[in-house]
């Protein structure tokens, strides 16, 4: 029966010496200010068809966003495409397309900041 008596103490300072770094730990990152959140980037919806590709960008945010569609062909010999940048303006929906003589291989918009 003294057994449980023995182990009782060791067992508490083993979970006091566990449980004090974790707390200062996350009273350190507590204390650290974190980076603001970037409202920034208009939201892009991509839809490929076949060799077609239609992207539509809506800006719901104050800045003015610059973007532009990319599109990689698939065949070695179709020449890839870059649309020319367009501009977002807050509030504003635009409209991007292009297309591949033959099979789209991949599809992305770019954002770039730009002034007013």
């Amino acid at each position: 029966m003294r057994l449980p008596h023995r182990i009782a103490p060791a067992l508490i300072a083993v979970a006091l010496l566990v449980a004090v770094p974790c707390v200062a730990a996350s009273a350190e990152k507590d204390d650290e200010p974190r980076p603001k959140r970037e409202l920034f980037g208009a939201q892009c919806r991509v839809d490929v068809d076949g060799r077609r590709v239609d992207a539509t960008c809506h800006n719901p945010y104050p800045g003015v966003d610059s973007v532009a569609l990319h599109i990689e062909c698939a065949p070695w010999w179709d020449i890839d495409t870059d649309s020319a940048p367009r501009a977002v303006n807050p509030a504003e929906t635009v409209r991007l397309q292009g297309r591949c003589w033959k099979k789209v291989e991949s599809v992305r918009v770019s954002h770039r900041r730009t002034a007013r």
